[in-house]
């Protein structure tokens, strides 16, 4: 399977133009023979916008979902996108959404390790970690940003038979240990693929890193970005996944009983 990360500058606070960049990059990912579309972290609403996140908040089935589930149909592409989330009670999340080619919903996530008093003032933390999802053959998990930071929640999804982890971000300058060596490493010990996808450019006195990347299982970059706009596009093989992980048995060689203890300290 062929998959692509856009790493972007975006619009911030302003998700009609974020709507239309989308319409011609997924049709440019379509071109690339990619079947999965990877966005940044809060993509359609903007990453560094404080309460205007709360305003500019959907429903999963909101009318951006049902503009990108049209694109999805349309590209027979899959979506991945990260936007604000407002529940039935009125309270918003950092999300990400994956809308399959169907246009229909695949899965969505609610960051669960926020980064801040600026997330925390914005946004709720979400419950739990969802599920990896289906598609192409592939098991796929999500994470957001500063989830992947802790290595209990890649290895829980790991453990619950993903092949691919998706994580939007929105990673400024300062944090390149991340993408260069936090994820690679995080690919390496789970024996999976990671894509991070960040934004690039400066939203509202923010300047992003950029640097996305795809990591293998050897933890080495399928693709990598630099601090431009991008649009990378990669392939990712079931068989080669399983056979590095049959090489590097971490998972089942574990020995749990050593760490359950420390689990919950």
């Amino acid at each position: 399977m062929k998959i692509a990360l856009w790493q972007c500058e975006g619009f911030p606070a302003d998700k009609e133009a974020n709507l239309l960049a989308l319409q011609s990059t997924a049709k440019a990912t379509a071109a690339a023979g990619a079947s999965l579309l990877l966005c940044p972290e809060c993509w359609l609403c903007g990453y560094n916008i404080g309460a205007a996140a709360g305003v500019l908040a959907e429903t999963r089935e909101g009318p951006s979902a049902l503009r990108i589930g049209a694109m999805a149909r349309q590209h027979q592409l899959a979506i991945a996108y990260g936007y604000a989330e407002r529940d039935a009670s009125g309270q918003v999340f950092n999300s990400v959404q994956v809308l399959g080619p169907d246009g229909l919903s695949l899965a969505n996530y609610r960051k669960t390790h926020l980064w801040g008093p600026d997330e925390r003032a914005a946004y709720q933390a979400g419950a739990q970690l969802e599920m990896p999802f289906d598609l192409d053959g592939f098991k796929i998990g999500l994470l957001i940003c500063y989830d992947v930071e802790f290595p209990e929640n890649v290895r829980s999804l790991a453990l619950r038979g993903a092949d691919l982890i998706l994580v939007p971000t929105a990673l400024s300058t300062e944090f390149a240990t991340v993408p260069d060596i936090l994820v690679p490493a995080r690919a390496y010990e789970n024996q999976l693929y990671i894509a991070y996808c960040n934004h690039t450019g400066i939203e509202n006195g923010m300047r992003f890193l950029g640097r996305s990347v795809l990591a293998g299982m050897d933890g080495q970059p399928l693709a990598k970005a630099g601090i431009s706009d991008a649009l990378l596009v990669a392939q990712i093989s079931k068989p080669a996944r399983l056979a590095a992980a049959d090489a590097n048995p971490f998972l089942t060689d574990r020995r749990c009983e050593l760490y359950t203890p420390m689990s919950s300290q």
